[in-house]
């Protein structure tokens, strides 16, 4: 079974009907639902994607994101090697543009061989990996 990296951009385009990427992202997770595979993301994500729905959207959506989203995710919690590692790439990378909670991604698809991401966010393909389309 395969596996692919679900990133905020993701999640938000999911389960906000106002978002201009919502029609694209339903398509694009029932096509991943046709495959055999296992959706993996990390606690920086899962806080990332709460913080956001709830300011910009507010508790109900965060309360779906719960209940409906996460348990269908393999969650990786971000411990402090993991950290260590992402905050040395995003100082190393010199740059506003990638977040913590992006390098910790990419820090988590290369030590999980995971290639593929369900992302709206283009740095992922800057990183050498494939976004779902």
């Amino acid at each position: 079974m395969s596996r692919v990296f679900v990133d905020t951009s993701a999640i938000y385009a999911l389960l906000v009907v106002e978002d201009d990427r919502h029609d694209q992202a339903k398509s694009m997770l029932a096509s991943l639902q046709q495959e055999p595979v296992s959706l993996v993301s990390t606690s920086f994500v899962v806080q990332e994607a709460t913080a956001l729905l709830q300011a910009r959207i507010g508790i109900l959506a965060v309360r779906t994101f719960h209940q409906h989203v996460v348990p269908a995710i393999e969650i990786e919690w971000v411990e402090s090697v993991r950290y260590e590692r992402a905050m040395l790439a995003l100082l190393a990378a010199n740059s506003r543009e990638v977040s913590l909670t992006d390098w910790t991604s990419f820090d988590c698809m290369r030590q999980r061989g995971i290639d593929r991401a369900f992302a709206f966010d283009t740095h992922f393909a800057a990183q050498g990996f494939t976004l779902v389309s």
